[in-house]
C-alpha cells in the first residue's frame, strides 16, 4: 500500500533526490519503451537519440533550483525533436513536468505566459514536421493541452501552498495574540492582588506600629494609657486577620468567575473607617456636599480605598489632624482629603512608607476612568481625585 505520508516526507526532506530518482525513472521510460515494443514497426532508437533523451531527463532533476532555464531547455529540444521527427514522445513528460515546475514556484503571469510559449512552441515543432501544416490536427491540440493542463495544475497547487501558509501564519498571529494576552491578563492579576494586600494591610499594620510605640513609650509612667494602646494594637491585628482572609478567599475562588473577586468596604463604611483613626488619635473631620447616590462597585471600592490609604499617610507621617471632603456632582465624585504639616519636629517613630500607596491610589482612580492629583500644598498636604458617577435620574 503507498504511504503518502513518506512521500510527503521525502519531497519536503529530500526533494533534490526526489527529482533525481523521478528523471532516472523518466529515462528508463524514454528508452525501455521503443526497446520492449513488440510490433515489427518499433522505432529503433540512435545513439544521439539516447543521449538526447539522458540530457532533457537530466535537467528535469534540476527543475526546482532553475525552473525558467530548465523548461526553456526542454521546449526548445522537444520541439526540436518534433520537427525533426526524431523521438517525439521522448521528451514530452519532461517538458509537462518542467511547465508544472514553473507555474507551481512562480506567478500566475509567469506560469501563464511560460505555458502559452510552451504550447505555440511544441505545436510550431509539429506543424514544421507535418505535411499539411494545418492547426486543427489532433496531434497538436493534444500537446498543446499538455501544456495547459501542466500550467493550470501548477498553479492550483501554488494557490494551495499559499492558502496553507497564510493559515499558518494566521494560527501562528492568533497564538501569539492569546499568548500576549494571558500575560496582560497575568500582569494585571499582579497588580490588583499587589494593591489589594497593601490597602488591606498598610493601614492596620501602621496602626500596630504607632500604638506599640506608645504603648512602649508610656508603660511604666502611664499603664492605663498603655493598655489602652495595647487593646488599639489588638484591634488593629484582627481587624488585619480579617482582611487578609477576606483577600486570600477570593484568591481561591480564582476559577469561580460569578463569585466577587474583591473585598468591598464601601463609602457607606466612611465612619466606621474615621473611627478607626479616632481611636489612634488623629483627628478626622469629614463633610458631605451634595445629594449622595448610589455608585457603581468599582466606582465606590476606589474611593473608599483613596480615603483610607490618605488616612493611613496622615498618619504614619506624624499628621495629627486630617480633612475629608465628598462632593457629588451629578457626573462625578470629587474626594479630597487635607491635612496640616505636623507641628514642630517629625514624630519620634515614623513609619517609613513603601512609596505604593500612591501608586496604588493613581492606579486604582485611573482604572475607573478618573484622575488625581497630590502633592504638598501651603502648610499641608492635599489629596483631590475625581471619579466618574452618574446619578440617575427620578423618573
Amino acid at each position: 500500500m503507498w504511504d503518502m505520508g513518506w512521500w510527503r516526507r521525502t519531497a519536503r526532506f529530500h526533494p533534490y533526490a526526489l527529482d533525481a530518482a523521478a528523471a532516472v525513472g523518466l529515462f528508463a521510460i524514454s528508452i525501455g519503451e521503443p526497446l520492449v515494443d513488440p510490433s515489427p514497426t518499433r522505432i529503433e532508437l540512435s545513439a544521439g537519440e539516447i543521449a538526447f533523451s539522458a540530457m532533457v531527463c537530466t535537467a528535469v532533476a534540476l527543475r526546482r533550483r532553475w525552473p525558467l532555464p530548465v523548461l526553456a531547455f526542454c521546449s526548445a529540444a522537444t520541439a526540436a525533436s518534433i520537427a525533426f521527427g526524431a523521438a517525439r514522445n521522448l521528451s514530452t513528460f519532461a517538458v509537462v513536468i518542467a511547465v508544472y515546475t514553473v507555474a507551481a514556484t512562480t506567478n500566475r503571469a509567469t506560469a501563464v505566459v511560460a505555458g502559452t510559449f510552451t504550447a505555440l512552441l511544441l505545436v510550431a515543432g509539429a506543424i514544421y514536421s507535418s505535411s499539411n501544416g494545418s492547426w486543427l490536427d489532433s496531434e497538436k491540440i493534444v500537446l498543446a493541452l499538455w501544456s495547459g493542463l501542466a500550467t493550470a495544475v501548477g498553479d492550483a497547487v501554488r494557490n494551495h501552498r499559499d492558502y496553507i501558509v497564510a493559515v499558518e501564519e494566521r494560527a501562528t498571529r492568533a497564538e501569539q495574540s492569546r499568548e500576549e494576552e494571558a500575560r496582560r491578563r497575568v500582569a494585571e492579576d499582579r497588580l490588583r492582588i499587589a494593591r489589594d494586600l497593601h490597602d488591606v494591610m498598610a493601614h492596620n499594620i501602621a496602626l500596630i506600629n504607632v500604638q506599640a510605640g506608645v504603648a512602649g513609650h508610656v508603660l511604666r509612667t502611664n499603664p492605663e494609657a498603655a493598655e489602652q494602646a495595647l487593646g488599639h494594637v489588638r484591634q488593629a491585628g484582627r481587624a488585619a486577620l480579617d482582611e487578609l482572609g477576606t483577600v486570600l478567599g477570593v484568591l481561591r475562588q480564582s476559577d469561580d468567575t460569578a463569585a466577587p473577586t474583591e473585598p468591598t468596604p464601601t463609602l457607606n463604611r466612611l465612619q466606621e473607617l474615621v473611627d478607626s483613626f479616632h481611636r489612634t488619635g488623629l483627628a478626622v473631620k469629614w463633610r458631605l456636599s451634595g445629594q449622595p447616590y448610589p455608585l457603581a462597585p468599582a466606582v465606590d471600592l476606589a474611593a473608599y480605598r483613596v480615603v483610607q490609604e490618605s488616612l493611613t499617610n496622615v498618619h504614619k507621617h506624624g499628621g495629627e489632624s486630617a480633612q475629608v471632603r465628598l462632593g457629588y456632582q451629578p457626573d462625578e465624585l470629587t474626594i479630597v482629603i487635607e491635612n496640616d504639616a505636623p507641628p514642630g519636629e517629625p514624630a519620634a517613630d515614623p513609619v517609613a512608607g513603601t512609596g505604593h500607596g500612591l501608586l496604588g491610589m493613581r492606579e486604582r482612580v485611573t482604572a475607573v476612568g478618573g484622575t488625581m492629583h497630590a502633592g504638598p500644598v501651603p502648610g499641608g498636604f492635599r489629596v483631590r481625585a475625581v471619579l466618574p458617577a452618574r446619578q440617575e435620574k427620578t423618573p
